[in-house]
């Protein structure tokens, strides 16, 4: 494999932030803490102050770390649950049974019995599956532990109906699942979770707790919700206006620690799930072929010793023996392997899964960012525009009152200097009347003097429908489409201003979200990474250790085979080497002295 530590990203050491983590146009201020959450996130950007674990023992590693918890300066517990996890002392969830059970269903189905401290509760495969989905989007910026994966459709092909009662299966789903819940007890944020309490506490069904707070107010939508509590019940509005991005939309600025993060996962998960996992599956089937076989031939060695006597019999039967012990050993070795190689290397397979994810969902929220930010400057240039016709509009408004203030005083002027004009506007009108020349000056004037009435609001005139489907089509169209322009246009700026306002708060939750994510996701990969390490080196000492201990087993079951071989006299038909010391070595040439061949069918 690759060294990983040389271009490892998840450095300790956090590079300042770039300028396509935050908005340099929002301000942007620190998150407030969750309501629900009994939990406190101190931040100081751009880490969260998670103090590395302390150093562990032997793997499987019951979680994070196997040695006793430093003392926690925790007083404000929500439960006993929260006082026993939180003690300080070396806690350890156990699963102690796994046990077939029909209660409240119409199918049998395993239940697993979970003992934390004095508490005892039964869970099914489905409400780890659960807690797990829930606990990801209550905490949708930290890495939550995987379960074991469900069985294969191949797998209920094969066995059916029994695949559920595969021993090895449930055997190893209790080991996986065990795991799980010291992970998460041992995390420094989830561990505060009162749901993981509930869950270890057995009190109340499952139903119950996925139909109370804080998981009945999930919003369906984990990317319109804030980043630090999702279920914060006086999240802004403002949160509806963000879009709902694609992963796979590109981003124009991207943040180059989380790039670097995304290629290192790729290049951890493609080693893992890979070549790693393949040759591990192929060493432990080759493994298991190993210690079947030696079992097969212990038991002809055995069956073969019964048909001798003496000194060669008892011979064989300890060779067998040490066959029988090479299988035991092999079998023990290979159980060893499985569970603290085998399980552990799928494990951070399933980890590497779990932050693609992580990194994905951080992805989003800077894409969300950026598309707020093109939304509002695309708003703001509506608005522009509209604001310019609406200046435009008055300008003319303002041009024509000119105009018409103008003109009013200077047919206030001609109307006296008429000879014929009386001074009354009856008279005039009369007179008007009488007069050709002088009623058609009189019927111009009150048009030059008031403003024609407005023409309407679509100052083109409408055709008539004809009798064709287009022509009354087009009629209806215009028909409602027939408004007032003047209203329509500030109707339109009105409209437009409050979703430049909703947008820049959008903008402003958008740029706080990811100034959080991406703190608290850093923070939570330093931490994995930490995990990672040490994980990595109880797993290569427990396979050091395992393939000792069967050296070590298989070489004292053939030492006594050795000293039973020893008591078997020497081949008949070789010189006792006394003879050779006194007589020296034979002469060249053929020997003159006469088998006994009786000696070898006697066995003397």
């Amino acid at each position: 494999m690759e060294p990983f530590e040389d271009e490892n990203p998840f450095s300790t050491v956090d590079p300042p932030l770039s300028s396509a983590s935050s908005n340099s146009h929002v301000d942007v201020s620190a998150p407030s803490s969750p309501a629900n959450h009994t939990v406190t996130l101190s931040i100081s950007p751009p880490r969260l102050a998670i103090q590395p674990p302390p150093p562990r023992s032997g793997f499987p590693s019951q979680g994070s770390g196997h040695s006793p918890r430093p003392p926690t300066s925790k007083s404000d517990f929500c439960c006993i649950r929260d006082q026993w996890l939180h003690s300080g002392e070396d806690v350890e969830i156990v699963i102690t049974d796994a046990q077939k059970t029909s209660e409240n269903s119409t199918s049998p189905y395993i239940t697993y019995v979970i003992r934390s401290g004095n508490a005892e509760a039964r869970h099914r495969y489905s409400d780890f599956e659960s807690l797990r989905l829930n606990l990801t989007k209550l905490y949708p910026t930290l890495i939550i532990p995987p379960i074991p994966s469900k069985q294969s459709i191949s797998d209920y092909a094969i066995k059916q109906a029994k695949a559920r009662e595969d021993v090895a299966m449930i055997a190893r789903r209790k080991r996986m699942l065990q795991t799980f819940l010291n992970r998460i007890a041992r995390h420094p944020i989830i561990s505060n979770e009162h749901v993981f309490h509930r869950f270890l506490q057995g009190e109340v069904s499952w139903t119950e707790i996925l139909h109370s707070p804080p998981i009945s107010l999930l919003p369906k939508n984990i990317l319109k919700a804030p980043a630090h509590n999702p279920t914060d019940p006086n999240a802004s509005p403002a949160y509806e206006a963000l879009p709902n991005p694609s992963p796979a939309h590109p981003l124009r600025r991207s943040d180059q620690r989380f790039l670097d993060s995304e290629v290192f996962t790729n290049k951890f998960a493609s080693h893992l799930s890979g070549p790693m996992e393949k040759v591990t599956r192929r060493t432990m089937k080759r493994w298991s072929d190993c210690a079947q076989d030696h079992m097969e031939l212990g038991a002809i060695w055995n069956g073969f010793s019964l048909n001798e006597s003496g000194e060669l019999a008892a011979a064989i039967e300890k060779t067998g023996q040490a066959i029988d012990a090479t299988s035991m050993s092999t079998t023990r070795l290979l159980q060893d392997l499985e569970q603290n190689w085998q399980e552990p290397l799928h494990e951070y397979s399933q980890f590497a899964s779990i932050i693609k994810k992580l990194l994905a969902y951080r992805h989003q929220k800077h894409v969300q960012l950026e598309m707020t930010q093109d939304a509002l400057e695309s708003r703001r240039e509506s608005l522009n525009e509209l604001e310019k016709s609406e200046r435009e509009a008055r300008r003319l408004e303002e041009a024509l009152d000119r105009g018409l203030s103008r003109s009013i005083p200077a047919n206030a002027a001609s109307s006296p200097s008429s000879p014929d004009s009386p001074n009354e506007d009856g008279a005039s009108a009369g007179a008007g009347e009488g007069e050709g020349g002088g009623g058609n000056e009189q019927h111009e004037n009150p048009g030059s003097v008031f403003l024609p009435p407005h023409p309407g609001p679509s100052p083109v005139k409408r055709r008539t429908p004809g009798m064709g489907l287009l022509s009354a089509l087009s009629y209806t169209i215009h028909g409602m489409m027939d408004a007032d322009p003047e209203s329509a246009r500030r109707s339109g700026i009105s409209k437009t201003r409050e979703t430049i306002s909703q947008l820049e708060d959008a903008l402003h939750l958008s740029a706080q979200d990811l100034k959080y994510a991406s703190s608290t996701i850093q923070a939570d990969l330093d931490r994995f990474q930490r995990q990672k390490v040490a994980d990595m080196r109880e797993m290569s000492i427990s396979m050091a250790r395992s393939h000792r201990e069967w050296c070590k087993k298989n070489l004292e079951a053939w030492e006594e085979a050795k000293k039973e071989i020893a008591k078997i006299p020497e081949h008949p038909n070789r010189i006792p080497s006394e003879r050779v010391a006194t007589t020296g070595p034979p002469a060249a040439g053929p020997s003159t002295v006469r088998r006994d061949s009786t000696a070898t069918i006697n066995g003397r």
